[in-house]
């Protein structure tokens, strides 16, 4: 079998106006340590209340366990009365004989303009027929400890006694990491050491580093705002996509102008006509009539010099005449820009898809059906934000979240929920009367609203 890997919780520490909050996903939630099921998480709560630092955070896990530079926006995300912030995610990995159940937890520090990662820890627990292992620590890397590469002395004498070049190199490795101001684990220097081949107990720890990166950079899709920003401001067409080519593929955001056709490389255009062939698979299902298609102006050469191709996207319905993608609504561009991203997940066990305001511009019915028909039949992981309610009518209630007011536990299940109550009316009943953990919902009075329109009102007047 192919390796399986699972997201099972991200919690989170002195992030925006988080001081600590943790999602656990319904599989993780329900204890069960299976990855054969869609999982759908659903995270709600009224507006400033920590929703969009989840999927946020999930963008800025994914580019550190790639080995990217830490970009120096982090820093802003750091709560504004505190130095230091973390991340602690939980994943499973699902080998042929054998499931890894990993933490691996990031400390990171204002330094000057932007952030550094000052603590990086991996522990393990291996699952192997009825037996598991404590789950026990195998990198912990620490900035400030210089006298020591990484704890504990027995894992680092695991990687030298395969070879005793493997010490030195691990010591280039780490400066080259602090200097590039990356993540020392996994960061492309380091991360080549420790995913050889080892004999010694060390293979089970180079399996987990292998997995998570592999796992980070092509089955982790996260769209965040910035992705639907461009698209309201009808800029660009972002296609979160990806292609399976020879043994890695291809994965990230095709962005297409909405503005003007532009010169596509002929490789580029491969891989555009690729995307637009699965996309149409399931959009004429969803919009019914609908396709997309390349309209092709003909060979031009691009700015370098080299052959080219002057495209534009168009939308054709019914056999009427093609129109430019961008005269389509804000809500239809949304759909085509994600939805090769839910194909992969909604086909592959591996794909994680987080997405912020999956209902933006997204017909009410229409989002309903969407999120059972992945409930009931996909394979992989979707997380989202939503306002629309109209999700905790069509899912469990494992399956939703709700941000509280409360910024030292920011994300709580609903309690007291049977099988039979619509947790729409108990998610506003708790609103309204409470009698859950945590209030979900700052009280806003409407009588003041309404005075300080009024007075709002007659400022503009006496102007």
């Amino acid at each position: 079998m192919e390796t399986v890997i699972r997201l099972s919780s991200l919690k989170i520490s002195n992030i925006k106006n988080v001081r600590t909050g943790q999602i656990v996903m319904p599989n993780a939630y329900r204890k069960q340590l299976a990855y054969h099921t869609a999982e759908v998480l659903g995270v709600y709560g009224q507006n400033g209340s920590g929703k969009t630092a989840i999927i946020d955070t999930l963008y800025y896990l994914q580019r550190i366990m790639i080995g990217s530079t830490l970009e120096e926006e982090i820093a802003d995300y750091i709560d504004a009365n505190e130095n230091q912030a973390e991340i602690a995610a939980d994943f499973n990995i699902f080998a042929e004989t054998v499931i890894y159940e990993v933490s691996y937890k990031i400390t990171f520090q204002k330094s000057g303009h932007g952030a550094k990662i000052v603590r990086e820890t991996l522990s393990c627990a291996v699952n192997t027929g009825d037996s598991r292992s404590n789950k026990t620590v195998f990198i912990d890397y620490q900035r400030s400890n210089k006298e020591i590469v990484f704890a504990p002395k027995k894992r680092l004498d695991e990687i030298v006694e395969a070879n005793t070049e493997n010490k030195t190199d691990l010591i280039v490795a780490r400066k080259i990491a602090e200097k590039s101001n990356c993540s020392y684990i996994f960061g492309e220097s380091s991360r080549e050491i420790f995913c050889r081949n080892y004999e010694n107990n060390f293979r089970h720890y180079s399996e987990v580093i292998k997995a998570l990166f592999k796992f980070a950079l092509q089955d982790l899709f996260v769209i965040r705002n910035t992705h639907s920003g461009v698209i309201s401001a009808n800029f660009l067409l972002p296609m979160a996509f990806k292609i399976e080519q020879n043994e890695i593929g291809m994965k990230g955001d095709f962005a297409i102008p909405l503005t003007e056709p532009v010169v596509l490389k002929e490789g580029r255009k491969a891989i555009l006509d690729t995307i637009i062939e699965q996309v149409n698979t399931v959009l004429f299902t969803i919009i019914p009539g609908m396709k997309i298609d390349v309209h092709n102006y003909g060979m031009q050469l691009t700015d370098s010099g080299e052959n080219g191709y002057r495209i534009e996207l168009v939308s054709i319905r019914n056999g009427m005449p093609p129109i430019p993608i961008r005269m389509e609504s804000e809500g239809i561009i949304k759909i085509i820009s994600i939805l090769n991203a839910l194909i992969q997940a909604f086909g592959n066990y591996s794909i994680c898809l987080a997405i912020d305001e999956l209902d933006a511009g997204i017909f009410e019915y229409m989002l309903g059906e969407l999120l059972d028909i992945f409930n009931k039949s996909a394979k992989g992981q979707l997380i989202f934000t939503s306002h629309n309610l109209r999700a905790l009518e069509m899912l469990d209630k494992d399956s939703i979240m709700f941000s509280t007011v409360n910024p030292d536990r920011r994300y709580i299940r609903m309690k007291n929920v049977k099988t039979s109550n619509n947790l729409r009316d108990t998610y506003l009943r708790g609103i309204t009367l409470g009698g859950q953990d945590e209030a979900i919902y700052e009280e806003t009075d409407s009588l003041r609203i309404a005075r300080a329109f009024r007075k709002a009102g007659r400022t503009i007047q006496h102007e």
